[in-house]
């Protein structure tokens, strides 16, 4: 799975196929979290850190503005449709 991309990151950095292919499933799984989940792991992670909620909450909701959204599920016919119009 992503092939291409092991390829190209092999090729243009240092890394082995293996640690490739981590990156990218590490990104990915990133990238995969639902919004609801980031939220609660966030605030986790600031609170920790000795965050005030109003300082967090303000934290959050700056970041979401620039958080990747999954495009939702489609179906045959609209990928179709967007192919051809």
């Amino acid at each position: 799975m992503h092939e291409d991309l092991v390829d190209h990151l092999t090729r243009s950095s240092p890394l082995s196929r293996g640690e490739a292919l981590r990156v990218i499933q590490d990104v990915l799984a990133y990238f995969d979290e639902t919004t609801e989940d980031y939220v609660r792991r966030r605030h986790r992670e600031l609170q920790a850190q000795g965050w005030i909620n109003s300082a967090i909450f303000e934290r959050i909701t700056a970041d979401l503005k620039y958080r990747a959204v999954a495009p939702p599920e489609l179906t045959l016919r609209q990928v179709r449709r967007i192919v051809y119009g």
